[in-house]
């Protein structure tokens, strides 16, 4: 931007400060417009404009010398000055700015300034921006209007969280029961996690930070673990408690007793079965489910079995039951 536009530039409108605004103040005034308008920040053309505009105010009003050079022009521009040669009749004499040309230029002859519309004088007011040392229509240099608009301030990268990464695992009902150390690979590296006792088929597990890289220092993104659980012919899952069928004997469900059956570690466990108990009643052994906060139990389904191909003898027995059993036999009968 030449100095001769200056007259139709208001730097001090533009940023929103007076004209006697500290150097602290019109920077100030400077940041906050830039973080609103900076096109990293605001995509609009219209922000593009506006920032151009504030930069532009700012490296004229931030350089003390710049910046009496602009009140000096500004201040004959509005005036509506037309300078002659002399100081009597009509003219216009520049004495009352000699101090402020001086000071500019460090000469102390500031009084003796006479601007003219003819003869040897400054003819017209790019002429008068000649004096000032940037010549008519001369542009800025890096520092000035002649560097990239946005030099005067860069906003910083945003961080930007990393993506989240989906990813799937299989796993036995033993090590879904009973939690399990798995390993993983991400981008080439393997790693080590693990899964929780009690884990259910479908359930999704969150590993933090084994997404994506982050950007610009911003955080890794989360894996999420999609688990699938093998079923199992013997054991299943019911909240933290493992259920598991308990065969026994018609002799075992009607006389009750202690039967000992085997556990999801292959190990004996024994179930203490109430006398008349039928099928699909259930026992329990405390604390042999799921190892958790609160631990789950170890459930047993009574499955009363007979044998599939009885001889004389157990079916001779099996009438002879049910004639002892009196009521329970037309009991069951009215139940069908």
């Amino acid at each position: 931007m030449a100095e001769n536009e200056w007259l139709s530039k208001d730097f001090y409108k533009v940023l929103g400060v007076s004209k006697d605004a500290s150097d602290e103040e019109i920077t100030k005034a400077y940041r906050k417009l830039a973080r609103k308008y900076h096109p990293d920040l605001n995509k609009t053309k219209e922000a593009e404009e506006k920032f151009k505009d504030i930069s532009e105010a700012y490296d004229v009003l931030s350089n003390k010398q710049q910046r009496q050079k602009y009140d000096a022009i500004r201040q004959f521009g509005m005036g509506g000055a037309r300078f002659t040669g002399g100081s009597g009749q009509g003219g216009f004499d520049a004495s009352g700015f000699a101090d402020m040309f001086g000071s500019m230029f460090g000469g102390g002859n500031g009084g003796n300034i006479r601007f003219s519309t003819s003869g040897g004088g400054p003819s017209n007011l790019n002429d008068i921006f000649s004096m000032f040392g940037g010549g008519a229509g001369g542009r800025g240099t890096a520092g000035g209007f002649g560097g990239s608009p946005y030099a005067g301030y860069e906003e910083p990268p945003t961080p930007e969280r990393g993506e989240d990464r989906k990813s799937r695992i299989s796993l036995t009902f033993r090590q879904a029961a009973k939690g399990a150390t798995v390993s993983l690979r991400v981008d080439g590296e393997q790693f080590k996690t693990h899964v929780p006792a009690g884990v259910k088929d479908g359930q999704k597990i969150r590993i933090a930070g084994k997404g994506k890289r982050g950007r610009n220092g911003g955080a890794n993104g989360d894996m999420y673990l999609t688990v699938e659980v093998k079923a199992d012919p013997r054991f299943s899952l019911r909240g933290h408690d493992i259920v598991m069928d308990l065969p026994v004997t018609v002799g075992e469900a009607v006389a009750g007793g202690k039967i000992v059956a085997r556990d999801l570690d292959d190990d004996p466990v024994t179930f203490k079965v109430p006398a008349g108990s039928s099928s699909g009643a259930e026992v329990r052994v405390k604390g042999k489910g799921v190892q958790s906060a609160t631990p789950g139990d170890l459930i047993g389904r009574v499955q009363i079995q007979v044998p599939a191909k009885p001889g004389l003898g157990v079916k001779h027995a099996a009438k002879e039951f049910d004639k002892a059993a009196g009521d329970y036999t037309e009991q069951v009968a009215s139940e069908r």
